[in-house]
């Protein structure tokens, strides 16, 4: 009983057989997937990223140890510096009032460029958003615009250093491509303004207001507020590009290089998505199926149980077209039973609630009628009476194997004929303790005497949870475990073979219950 050690290798076949007998997790993981990125997809607005480059030239009208230090750091520091500026309250600040970006609500452009699904969903987003702001007072209403708006700008700026410049660009990303190559421009706009605001500032303390510096920078300042600043709402029109002479002035950063109209989305297509989202959901379903046969410690075919039982497979019984598999299990016992001289066969099973009726009963069926054997059924299951359905209509307490052993009648008066050379001798009722009854000399004498009057005697026992089962094993010429495919676990078989053996039962082989066919016959023909 120990697990053989050299295991069999490993082909395509068994393979195949993992990913059709675990299809519904695999079908399953597809669906789920793929209805997710499905609606993923209808809820995606495509997104346009602008992009302006600029410079940090450090070169200021002042002499000032902030300058000093961002001449002489290290590029990626300065970039680094730069881009939380850029990303400040003062700069995004300019940057709504230029685009008058606090009289729109966040969802607006994206509903135009939304799917129809994400544009229902924006709307009525909108409209609860509406109906809120209505309710406050045109103060705290304009402050709350303000705030989503300056939360908005915020979370779609990106700011990327250019590794081994100077160099770094402003990103922003809208569902218009006008929009966001309008606002890219006018961040980088705000950024300039501010840092001439710092220089003025520093130039006044050391020099005053009248000082020619001062005033030309002040005058540049005025020049690009004129030029930035809309007479009235133009975030969907107005100036898009400004004037490349912005990039020229006493500012230590620089307009290198202004945003355009991006040609197409950022990110993946909706088509590559749905090609990407196939091909992993059925990986994914792989993956989950091998993970499943792993866990299952069940018996999912001959093989398996001959490698980890260390038995012999005897055959199987498939869930559809049984009849062909009892004949041809009917030939192997015969063959097995005749060659070693066994005359009583006991059929039982491991797992608490599972029984070998069937199987006793039709395997007795093939025997007698294809092969021309007496057979004797016998039904020793006192706790389930899983032959009754077997029976000749009789009464309810008609007399049976337990009446037989007790001496209340005679084995020809209780034994039923079920075809010409098929008999079955049923359990009876008693409320005496099924291991009283079985564990009795009078059991034995019973046995000795019909295995001379029947060619075979094939008992249905219950599972050997019970000592009953046991206790039969050791007094019948061999033992078959029937074992279900797919429900049987493999310790629970083990661990009842254990008390078998301790009894020294001929242990004849498996017999596979509930065989299933997984892979498609032209496919398995083929491979």
């Amino acid at each position: 009983m120990e697990q053989l050690e050299q295991l069999p290798e490993t082909t395509m076949r068994d393979y195949l057989r993992v990913l059709f007998r675990q299809k519904a997790v695999i079908i399953t993981c597809f669906i789920t997937v793929m209805i997710t990125v499905i609606i993923g997809n209808m809820l995606r607005t495509p997104e346009y990223e602008a992009q302006v480059k600029m410079l940090i030239s450090a070169e200021k009208q002042v002499e000032s140890p902030y300058y000093r230090e961002l001449l002489g750091s290290r590029n990626m520091e300065a970039a680094l510096t730069q881009a939380e500026i850029v990303k400040s309250f003062p700069v995004l600040r300019r940057t709504i009032e230029f685009r008058s970006l606090q009289n729109f609500l966040p969802m607006e452009v994206e509903e135009r460029a939304a799917t129809p699904l994400k544009a229902l969903l924006l709307k009525l987003e909108r409209k609860m958003l509406t109906a809120k702001l209505k309710a406050l007072d045109d103060q705290t209403r304009g402050r709350q615009l303000a705030f989503l708006a300056l939360e908005r700008l915020k979370s779609r700026i990106d700011i990327e250093p250019i590794r081994d410049t100077n160099l770094f660009l402003i990103k922003y990303r809208d569902y218009d491509p006008m929009i966001a190559a309008a606002v890219a421009n006018v961040v980088s706009r705000a950024y300039i303004l501010f840092d001439l605001e710092q220089q003025v500032a520093e130039l006044q303390t050391k020099y005053g207001d009248k000082h020619s510096t001062v005033v030309q920078i002040q005058e540049s300042i005025s020049k690009i507020e004129q030029r930035e600043r809309p007479k009235e709402k133009m975030l969907f029109g107005g100036q898009l590009l400004p004037n490349d002479v912005d990039a020229i002035g006493p500012a230590s950063v620089k307009v290198i290089e202004q945003a355009l109209p991006p040609l197409r989305p950022v990110g993946p297509s909706g088509g590559l998505i749905i090609i990407l989202a196939i091909f992993m959901s059925l990986f994914l379903g792989g993956m989950l199926a091998f993970m499943f046969e792993y866990m299952d410690q069940t018996f999912k075919s001959p093989q398996e149980v001959e490698r980890y039982l260390a038995l012999p497979s005897l055959g199987f019984i498939p869930k559809k077209g049984k009849s062909r598999s009892f004949d041809t299990l009917a030939e192997q016992i015969l063959l097995i039973s005749k060659d070693k001289n066994l005359k009583s066969l006991l059929f039982t099973t491991a797992a608490y609630g599972e029984d070998a009726a069937d199987i006793v009963v039709n395997l007795g069926r093939s025997l007698a009628e294809k092969w021309g054997l007496k057979v004797l059924v016998v039904d020793a299951n006192f706790r389930q009476l899983t032959l009754k359905k077997f029976e000749n209509k009789q009464k309810e307490n008609a007399p049976g194997l337990v009446d037989v052993i007790e001496e209340k009648v005679t084995f020809e008066k209780t034994v039923q004929t079920i075809s010409k050379n098929l008999a079955l001798l049923p359990a009876g009722k008693t409320e005496l303790n099924p291991v009283t009854v079985l564990d009795s000399n009078r059991m034995n004498t019973l046995l000795a005497d019909v295995v001379r009057s029947y060619d075979l005697v094939l008992i249905s026992a219950p599972d050997l949870t019970h000592r009953d089962s046991i206790l039969l094993c050791s007094q019948v010429d061999g033992v078959l475990l029937v074992v279900d495919e797919g429900k049987t676990r493999k310790q629970v078989v083990r661990n009842a073979l254990f008390p078998l053996a301790e009894k020294k039962a001929n242990i004849m082989g498996i017999i596979l219950n509930n065989r299933t066919f997984f892979i498609p016959r032209a496919i398995y023909n083929w491979v």
